[in-house]
This record gives C-alpha cells, sequence and structure tokens, in this order.
C-alpha cells in the first residue's frame, strides 16, 4: 500500500482494558519492539516486522502528540476498513459520525484485498473449565494467587471470590507485635472467611454456576498453626472444625509454589507497609504448612504449580502453561 514491496498481512482485534488510552500506546510499543520493529525517520511507507494502530478507544476523541484517536486514517484505508467491518460493522466513528459500514461503503480507497483463509484462535478456547464447580488458588504470601483467580475469572467467565485481607484491622499490627495480636487476627480471619466463602459458595449465580477462589478454607489452619501459642491453637481448630464441616471442597486444589527469593522480591514490588517486615523463616513455615496439608490430600484433586521462572502476569506464554497444568 503506497509503495513496492512484499505483501503483507492485517487484521483488526478488539480488545478489552482497563488501562487509560496512553497506557494502551506504551504496551503497543513494548510489543513492536520485542518483535524486532525498529522505527525510522522516513519519508512515505516502507516495510516493516510489525506495524500496530489504535484505530479507536470506544467512542473517545484524543488528539495530542503522541496519540490521535480516532486514527485519522481510517476512512482512507479499506484494508483497515474491511477487517474492521466483520468484527464491527454498526460501530459510529465519533466524528465521522458514520457506521463502520456507510465508511467503507464510500471510501476513495479502490484497493484490491484478498481475505486470508486460517483462523486465528484463542488458546484459551481449549480449555474446558466448566468441569470444575469450585476452583482454589492456593499459595504462600506474594505468589501471585490473586492475580491468577481474577485473570481466570475473566477469562471464563465465572464467579470470583477474593479474600478481604484488607479489611481485616488485625493484620498490620500483627507484623508489628506477633505475639499479641496473633490470635486476635486469626480469629477474625476464621470467622471473615466462613461466612466469606459460606455466602459465596452456597449461593451460585444462575449463570456464573462456576467458582475461583484466591483461598481455600483450610489456610485458617495453616496460619493458625505458625502464629499461636499451643493451646490458642487446640481452641482455635476445635472452632475451625465446628463450624467448617458444611462448607464444599474444591474439585481442583492449586498450589502456587514459589522459591523465597522470588517471594520477597513480589513483597517488595507490591509496596504494602505492613508486610516489607515480612522474614524469609516465615514464609518457609508456611510454605511447609501447605506441603503438610497437600501430603494428607486426594491426589488427583491437587495441582503443584512451581512458577519460580514464570511470570504468568505478563507473559501469556507462562499463563496458559499454568492453565495447562490447572485443567490436564
Amino acid at each position: 500500500m503506497g509503495f513496492e514491496g512484499k505483501n503483507f498481512l492485517n487484521c483488526v482485534i478488539q480488545v478489552e482494558t482497563n488501562q487509560p488510552a496512553i497506557l494502551v500506546l506504551d504496551t503497543i510499543l513494548s510489543i513492536e519492539t520485542k518483535l524486532g520493529r525498529v522505527r525510522e525517520e522516513k519519508l512515505g511507507y516502507s516495510s516493516r516486522k510489525i506495524d500496530i494502530d489504535m484505530l479507536f478507544y470506544d467512542d473517545a476523541i484524543i488528539n495530542t502528540k503522541s496519540l490521535i484517536i480516532p486514527h485519522p486514517e481510517i476512512q482512507n484505508r479499506k484494508f483497515v476498513l474491511a477487517p474492521l467491518e466483520l468484527i464491527s460493522p454498526d460501530f459510529i466513528h465519533p466524528i465521522l459520525n458514520k457506521s463502520i459500514s456507510k465508511i467503507l461503503e464510500v471510501t476513495l480507497d479502490n484497493s484490491e484485498l484478498i481475505k486470508y483463509s486460517k483462523w486465528l484462535r484463542n488458546p484459551i478456547l481449549d480449555f474446558d473449565m466448566s468441569k470444575f464447580r469450585y476452583v482454589a488458588i492456593e499459595g504462600n504470601i506474594g505468589a501471585g494467587k490473586t492475580s491468577l483467580a481474577t485473570q481466570l475469572a475473566s477469562d471464563f467467565n465465572t464467579k470470583l471470590v477474593l479474600e478481604r485481607f484488607k479489611e481485616n484491622p488485625f493484620l498490620p499490627e500483627f507484623y508489628k507485635d506477633p505475639d499479641r495480636f496473633a490470635f486476635p487476627l486469626e480469629m477474625s480471619f476464621l470467622a471473615d472467611r466462613y461466612q466469606q466463602l459460606l455466602d459465596d459458595l452456597t449461593q451460585y449465580d444462575l449463570f456464573k454456576e462456576n467458582v475461583i477462589g484466591d483461598y481455600d478454607a483450610y489456610k485458617s489452619l495453616i496460619f493458625a498453626k505458625i502464629t499461636l501459642q499451643e493451646q490458642e491453637f487446640i481452641l482455635y481448630k476445635k472452632l475451625y472444625q465446628i463450624t467448617h464441616k458444611e462448607l464444599p471442597k474444591p474439585d481442583v486444589y492449586v498450589y502456587l509454589y514459589q522459591n523465597t527469593e522470588r517471594l520477597l522480591q513480589n513483597i517488595k514490588n507490591r509496596g504494602r507497609d505492613f508486610e516489607q517486615e515480612i522474614e524469609a523463616s516465615y514464609l518457609q513455615k508456611i510454605n511447609e504448612g501447605y506441603m503438610e496439608f497437600i501430603k494428607n490430600q486426594h491426589i488427583d484433586t491437587i495441582k503443584i504449580i512451581d512458577i519460580s521462572e514464570m511470570d504468568f502476569v505478563n507473559n501469556r506464554f507462562d499463563y496458559i502453561q499454568v492453565l495447562n497444568q490447572i485443567i490436564n
């Protein structure tokens, strides 16, 4: 288009994001760089390995030095309009005030396009999460269980249950003075986790019958055994056994294992003030508690995934690997 060179492929995709437009642009530029694009100051068009343009951002109109939305050349490029019309024919251009179908109909670009026969398939579609009514994602402090649970719930349209640790007033105090605040901390967590799981696991949404949570009820015993005195733990365990008998067990229990060094780095990076004094020995005890619990469970419902060398938040390949280990 506009120069002599090899044929190239064009496609249009629709993306859902909670990021502002300028951060989406930053991500696009980063992807182009990783795929080997080198931007050069040249007049006119030239071949390049990859070229990603933002066409629209909802119905926003943006005009800055670094970003213009809608893309100013949409109406003049049939290779953009044709695939765009296939996925969103009725979308209204916020400046031209015309649908994509109408703009394609009246464009002055008379280029001849050839539709490519291969389909690009989202690998998520190859995974069936519906066979698991209740999935519990567990792991040590800073392992990434909330990030994974949130991503899974979004991708598979399931109900999401997240631990309400931020609402616990004893947590910051516990890290300052563990001996004094361990018992009220664990008791408050016991009550809150029980109430939340009771509400969320026994009252299913009619349209989202599967549930993914970032903790399992047994977590209470694992942490309490580490933090409480022996007599306190005996009492705590009795209360746990009385209250938690009726709660459903997860169909699959996923334990995200990370080495202690990575955990400490993750804790530091997320910057919660009250967590910054956590010691490696405490994390090691938590991991040992989880391993002891897992050792006594039915092996076919437990998935231990070593993510010490993975970054499933920022690396799609790693995320697909984790998915594969959960489902298969």
